[in-house]
This record gives structure tokens, C-alpha cells and sequence, in this order.
């Protein structure tokens, strides 16, 4: 049985083993696939595995063996899902492997935006330091979070994780959600709508998917409902903000800071608009690639096959 991993670089750079994937038929692994290679690299392969390349109903109408198609994300919008099921392909993905990654990172960039850390360590090591005339200084306003309110836009496990992280530090946290869960509140953590969430929040962070009502959530008509001075986190989907919008609100001061660690096109573009916002901090979408994250990814992958071929399929989403 051959078995085909498209882009496995993301997950794999050299640091895991696909051993256990290899354990169950001829393995070929492509750290990256361009989309006019797609077909061509799947060939007769029974087996795939996709992170981002797309597998559309061309791909699948000409690579006709394919019976089972494992995403390695937890986000499958690249694959056809409508046209696997019409020709009964299997398609898993694999929930909630990064929530402890990602959680940590976001807390990672509100603590970033409240310090500057990195900056002042920059700064430090210019020499700055060494020529002050003070014991101390500081190049930037530093914020205590205890007492703000954190907006979270989306509750799934993720959201969840990072509302206890800011709980413990004393935040007030307010939740919008299409579901509402009501055990998942607790004295400091509340569902609302999301205007009030918009009004109240001193600091809004994304953990919602990209769906046409999530799309450009972050845009300007909202941003106007917004305190001055609020911070933007988004460790979801780029396609949650429009980053125009985003920039404009960042350069007249109306939103104090952002900081994403997604963007609307990966790899960036280089006119995208942002660049060219101040008080911005974006990191090139790592929250989820811890080890221990990519280890847990791994795992479950192997374990997606492992179900199917048994006829036990697990988390698929077709």
C-alpha cells in the first residue's frame, strides 16, 4: 500500500520520526508539494497525508485510489470534503494537539505587548544600559493585565485554556461563542455578546475558525466599538482580520497594539499592509509548532490511519 505525505516539512523538519506511519505500507515523504506537482506525486497512492497543499475535485477525480486522506492540522479547508464523501474517501483531521502551545503563546504575546521584553533586552544589549544615568529605565509604558478584561472571541479548547491562564492572573475575562456552554463559566469568566465583548474588553484575542461569520470579524465598523487603546491577539486565522482596517486603526492610535501570529496569506506578502502598522508584533505562525505540540500531531495522525484501517475510523470530519 502506498502512502504519500505532501508537505511534511512543517511538521517534521528533522527533529520527529514517521516510523509510525512507515509502519503501514510504502512511505513517501515530500517536505514540500507546488499544486502543479500534486497529482503527479499522489499517483496511485491509497494513502495521503496534506497540511496545506490543496486537494480539490481535480485532484481527486484524477488520482482515483485514493481511500483515505489524513490532514495534518486541525483546520482541513484545503481539502474538498463535499467531493471526498461523494466518492467515499475518508478524510481526518486532528483536534486540539496545540491547545497547550497555543494557549502558552498567546498569553506569550499579550505579556510581550504589556513589557516588551524583547525590546528592552535589544535595547540593553545596543548598549543603552551601560550608558544610562539611571539604575533603571524603560522605552515603552508597562502595563499590568491584573484588573483588564480580556475579550475572547471563540470558546472552544483552546479559548478555554487561555481564559484560565488569564484568570490566574487576575483578568476578567469575557467569552463570545455560537455555542454557549454555561458549566464552562466561572466567577471571572462570562459569555456575552459580542458588541458588548467589543466594548468592555481591554484586550480582544481570536480562537474562533475562519467561517464566512467569522471572516474580517475584525474590521472597521467593529474596531469603532472598540475602547481607544484596545489590543488586537490573533492566533486563529489571518482571514479574521482586515488587516487594512487593522492598520489603519493601529497608525491613528485607536487600537494601542496588536500582535498576530497569523496573516491573510502565509507566507506573507510583502505588501501586505501591516508592515507598515506601528505598535504591531507578528510572528511567522508558530503558536502550534512547539515539540511537544508536533509530537502530539504525529501521534494522532498515526493513530488517524491506524483507525481507518481497521475500519474504526476516528476524527473524521466527512
Amino acid at each position: 500500500m502506498k502512502i504519500v505525505v505532501l508537505d511534511g516539512y512543517a511538521l517534521n523538519p528533522g527533529d520527529l520520526s514517521w516510523e509510525g506511519i512507515a509502519a503501514f505500507g510504502e512511505l513517501t515523504v515530500y517536505d514540500r508539494t507546488p499544486a502543479e506537482d500534486t497529482i503527479a506525486r499522489i499517483g496511485d497512492a491509497r494513502i495521503i497525508f496534506t497540511n496545506k497543499t490543496v486537494i480539490d475535485r481535480q485532484v481527486l477525480d484524477a488520482c482515483p485510489d485514493i481511500a483515505f486522506i489524513g490532514v495534518l492540522a486541525t483546520g482541513y479547508n484545503v481539502v474538498d470534503v463535499k467531493t471526498a464523501r461523494e466518492k467515499g474517501i475518508v478524510v481526518c483531521n486532528v483536534p486540539q494537539y496545540s491547545t497547550p502551545a497555543v494557549a502558552q503563546f498567546t498569553i506569550g504575546l499579550i505579556l510581550e505587548l504589556a513589557a516588551h521584553m524583547g525590546a528592552h533586552s535589544t535595547s540593553v544589549a545596543q548598549g543603552d544600559w551601560c550608558r544610562s544615568k539611571d539604575f533603571c529605565y524603560w522605552n515603552y509604558p508597562l502595563i499590568e493585565l491584573q484588573g483588564k478584561t480580556l475579550g475572547i472571541i471563540g470558546f472552544g479548547s483552546i479559548g478555554q485554556a487561555v481564559a484560565r491562564i488569564a484568570e490566574a492572573m487576575g483578568m476578567k475575562v469575557l467569552t463570545f461563542s455560537r455555542t454557549i456552554h454555561s458549566e464552562r463559566e466561572t466567577a471571572g469568566c462570562h459569555y456575552t455578546d459580542l458588541d458588548t465583548l467589543f466594548a468592555k474588553s481591554d484586550v480582544i484575542s481570536l480562537h474562533c475558525p475562519l467561517f464566512p461569520e467569522t471572516q474580517e470579524i475584525i474590521c472597521k465598523k467593529n474596531i469603532e466599538k472598540m475602547k481607544d487603546g484596545v489590543w488586537i491577539i490573533n492566533t486563529a486565522r489571518g482571514g479574521c482580520v482586515a488587516e487594512a482596517d487593522l492598520t489603519e486603526a493601529l497608525n491613528s492610535g485607536k487600537v494601542g497594539a496588536a500582535a498576530l501570529d497569523v496573516v491573510s496569506t502565509e507566507p506573507m506578502n510583502p505588501d501586505n499592509p501591516l508592515l507598515q502598522a506601528k505598535n504591531i508584533l507578528i510572528t511567522p505562525h508558530i503558536a502550534w509548532a512547539s515539540k511537544e505540540a508536533r509530537c502530539r500531531l504525529m501521534q494522532i495522525a498515526t493513530e488517524n490511519l491506524k483507525k481507518f484501517l481497521i475500519g474504526e475510523p476516528q476524527n473524521a470530519v466527512n
